[in-house]
């Protein structure tokens, strides 16, 4: 029989897991995440449909997405972000009910409450971490920020090129047009463009 927690307080990471509702664990407390947006869902469906179909095309992989939590190793923190992408040789970090350890790649969708805790604490949370690529995408202000874990475990700045293409460092070969983020194109138009489809 599975007992339900009621306190949202001084509880273990253990116990977070069996929350019912939708939330995040920060040093003991689980916080309420609020209702999103249809554009936010949107482009997390998206991109999570891009790197689903691209990693299936061969470059392997697992992506997930909110609400499955990504927990450090040893941490007091379970973040869900909106997209999570891990790599074939990190497979084993998939627990049931979490992540242990980092995602190769995160992705977070800014919403109006979420501005600050994307490009604040979860920026140097995943840092931290070694999250190794870290994507924070702004509907709002159509506004797409993308980090690289440098050689000294901090993050860079990855600027897209002059025709506005962001080619990944995790997924080889992995690339978008930062303007598909605010239009999204259909599937089948990208993966044409991608040379995977004629």
């Amino acid at each position: 029989m599975t007992t339900i927690i009621d306190a949202t307080s001084g509880i273990t990471f253990e116990e977070f897991l069996r929350l019912e509702g939708h939330y995040e664990y920060v040093n003991g407390e689980a916080i309420e995440m609020s209702p999103i947006s249809d554009e936010h869902s949107d482009i997390s469906c998206f991109v999570g449909a891009l790197l689903r179909l691209f990693a299936e095309q061969g470059a392997g992989g697992r992506v997930l997405g909110d609400p499955y939590v990504m927990r450090p190793v040893a941490s007091e923190i379970g973040r869900a972000p909106d997209v999570m992408f891990v790599s074939s040789e990190h497979l084993d970090r998939i627990r049931p009910t979490h992540l242990e350890g980092p995602a190769d790649l995160a992705v977070e969708i800014v919403s109006p409450e979420s501005r600050i805790r994307d490009r604040g604490d979860k920026f140097y949370e995943y840092e931290k971490a070694g999250v190794r690529e870290y994507w924070i995408i702004d509907p709002d202000r159509k506004r797409a920020e993308f980090y690289r874990l440098g050689g000294d475990g901090a993050y860079e700045a990855a600027l897209p090129a002059e025709d506005g293409r962001y080619e990944s460092v995790v997924i080889g070969g992995f690339w978008v047009r930062v303007g598909w983020l605010w239009d999204r194109p259909p599937i089948l138009s990208v993966l044409r463009e991608w040379g995977i489809i004629a």
